[in-house]
């Protein structure tokens, strides 16, 4: 059987390179549980390589050749990435739902974004040029300050698997538009499509080092790349457990990170909404890249007196769900992205059960489908706030329900999480809404929807799910490291000190 994928190496310093120690890891079809090609297996001496010729790009030719060219030099390269990943959109989305199992119409829009990602970027770096030497007003004439935005450095890119190429470039194109050269370290899991980025790379003749893309195991590769001494910042996206070890292995050396950790993110839905808009947006909200996505609307919070009817609609939606191979037309559920995720998620979902929580509907495997890693839709109620299934992020198909009666009550309710990710508030009382958007302890608030998200808008949590913001102007400060600059501009002696020729 012909393997559908790219038979590709590491990408370090502009050249394709075999792992040091010639390891390849299996890729797994989620859909079917079959092996359709490989990729290698980066250990800590590639990592070396890798981060070596980030440090050689960045200081090439004193940092005139990137990290301190004219910011319209970098975007041009930008822009031609993003024209080429626009030219191989189908190819790029088939080959992402071959090897994440997400639905083949999300990788599409996925691949949509990415592309306007690096476009945005490219604009961003544009205006570098009218910035760089930002003057400040300071209250003695006799200086003159300005403020320099340099590039942070060499930068360790660790990325997930729920979305694959798109979380890769929120990293990546604000680095290199700031100015920083990267190693990019993606989820073994899911490395298919960026290791494509790196061929598009190459195509478009980004300078040697620049980027460097390196895949393997996390403490292979991703732990030697966040312990590094030669990187300067550790940008990371996954769970909250591995952020940790991140964070530790940054403090050693004192360097600078930014987390995007787990969530549990609430949706409260008060009794003045449009049933069906709201259902959708629940479903939506929680089922969206087969429930893997770490802003998941996962608590569901329904006002009393209408959470009867509101639920019965909700199993209706949730069963109408087409669940299916991801390359299947119509497909809106694919697979979980491993076997490991599959049997995580089914013993939440057991756990919940024996804990006392109804399965409403949902909750094994569908009965249409014998392979895959394939889970139904699963909605639980009767569940409490100690139980694990309401307090634990589930990263599947999975949405959990709990009542209220007040609004006071709901926001109690919805705060009661370790995490602080994102939250929702459905209701057609805006000032309610906008009054509750201020409440909720969460980085990302949605008024009358579930997930939107736009490259011009900040991205980041609070609590434990992390710190720092991706996307917009506040990703690209990301990697920019200001540099005060004062000068002193009179023609007097300073006159602090009695001058040795007068004593």
């Amino acid at each position: 059987m012909a393997i559908p994928i790219p038979h590709r190496q590491l990408f370090i310093d502009g050249e394709w390179k075999e792992p040091a120690k010639g390891k390849r890891i299996p890729v797994i079809n989620p859909a079917n549980e079959t092996v359709i090609g490989d990729i290698p297996a980066a250990t800590a001496e590639d990592v070396d390589l890798a981060v070596a010729a980030a440090r050689r790009a960045f200081y090439r030719n004193g940092g005139r050749e990137w990290a301190r060219a004219a910011g319209a030099d970098r975007a041009k390269y930008l822009r031609s990435i993003a024209l080429k990943i626009k030219d191989r959109t189908s190819e790029l989305a088939r080959l992402e739902a071959l090897d994440s199992g997400k639905p083949l119409d999300e990788t599409s829009w996925d691949l949509e974004d990415v592309a306007s990602c690096f476009e945005y970027y490219a604009d961003l770096a544009e205006s570098l040029d009218g910035k760089k030497r930002t003057p400040i007003s300071v209250p003695l004439q006799t200086f003159k300050s300005y403020v320099l935005r340099e590039p942070i450095g060499v930068v360790g890119l660790i990325t997930p698997w729920n979305y694959p190429l798109l979380m890769a470039t929120w990293k990546v194109a604000p680095a290199l538009a700031a100015g920083c050269t990267a190693v990019l370290k993606p989820s073994e899991l899911a490395s298919v499509t960026c290791l494509e980025l790196a061929a598009v790379c190459k195509e478009v003749g980004l300078p040697p080092g620049v980027l460097n893309v390196v895949t393997g195991l996390g403490p292979e590769a991703g732990a030697p790349l966040s312990s590094h001494p030669l990187v300067d910042k550790i940008a990371f996206t996954g769970s909250t457990e591995t952020g940790k070890r991140i964070m530790t292995a940054a403090a050693q050396l004192t360097k600078p990170v930014s987390l995007e950790l787990g969530g549990k993110s609430p949706l409260l839905v008060f009794e003045d909404v449009d049933i069906e808009k709201a259902v959708e947006w629940a479903v939506f909200g929680c089922f969206w890249t087969n429930g893997q996505i770490c802003s998941a609307t996962s608590r569901l919070l329904l006002q009393e007196s209408i959470a009867e009817v509101f639920l019965a609609r909700l199993v209706a939606w949730v069963k109408n769900i087409k669940v299916s191979d991801p390359l299947e037309e119509g497909c809106r559920l694919g697979p979980v992205v491993s076997e490991g995720q599959y049997v995580k998620i089914n013993k939440l979902i057991s756990t919940a059960r024996s804990e006392g929580a109804t399965i409403l509907c949902g909750g094994g495997r569908p009965t249409h489908l014998e392979n895959g890693y394939f889970i139904e839709p699963t909605v639980i109620t009767d569940v409490s706030t100690s139980m694990q299934i309401w307090k634990e992020e589930v990263f599947g198909p999975v949405l959990c329900v709990k009542t209220f009666r007040t609004e006071e009550e709901a926001i109690e309710l919805a705060n009661g999480s370790q995490y602080g990710l994102a939250g929702a508030v459905i209701s057609k009382d805006i000032e309610r809404c906008n009054r509750i958007t201020e409440e909720i302890q969460a980085g990302i608030m949605w008024i009358n929807c579930s997930q939107p998200c736009f490259c011009q808008t900040p991205w980041g949590g609070t609590k434990r799910s992390g710190f720092g913001r991706e996307l917009g102007e506040w990703g690209f400060d990301n990697y920019l490291s200001v540099k005060q600059v004062t000068e002193y501009v009179s023609d007097d002696q300073w006159g602090w000190y009695t001058s040795p020729s007068k004593l």
